[in-house]
């Protein structure tokens, strides 16, 4: 098998490099790490975050966070909604894609002084690299997530 075969995915939750058959992930099978056996693309869904699991999820990640910060009444969060989880899933393994709804988690949206939503975050170990405020088309979303992912 040579290397154009198989798809290269860290771990989420231990950080592992595995290499992945892509025929496994077109057959709609499950890759796990091999190191910790944590599902590899997480359903290739984004990951609810609360305030509660901020630290657990997005400043322990060994893997950039793309955080969607939102909330269920504003159009344009609900229109950016279907992006995120085709990032989500296209991403799988090279960026985590997390939502965090500012109206049940008050102290994150506080922490980066979020002021209109929807903004997303890029977050490497915690720390903001970029915000992007507004509806973006999804390739000026990637293109954005290109350049912290091409910084590892």
């Amino acid at each position: 098998m040579n290397t154009s075969d198989t798809q290269l995915i860290r771990c989420p939750a231990c950080g592992a490099n595995n290499r992945v058959p892509r025929e496994k992930i077109a057959q709609g099978r499950e890759p796990v790490c091999g190191r910790c056996k944590t599902p590899l693309l997480a359903g290739g869904k984004p990951l609810i975050v609360t305030d509660a699991t901020f630290a657990t999820e997005v400043e322990r990640s060994p893997l950039p966070v793309l955080l969607d910060l939102w909330a269920p009444w504003c159009g344009p969060c609900l229109m950016l909604a279907p992006v995120l989880e085709q990032l989500a899933a296209e991403l799988a393994g090279r960026v985590r894609v997390g939502k965090l709804n500012i109206d049940e988690n008050p102290l994150t949206a506080g922490r980066f002084n979020v002021r209109s939503i929807p903004t997303l975050l890029v977050l490497k170990a915690g720390q903001e690299v970029d915000r992007i405020v507004g509806v973006q088309p999804k390739m000026e979303i990637a293109r954005r997530l290109q350049r912290v992912m091409s910084g590892e």
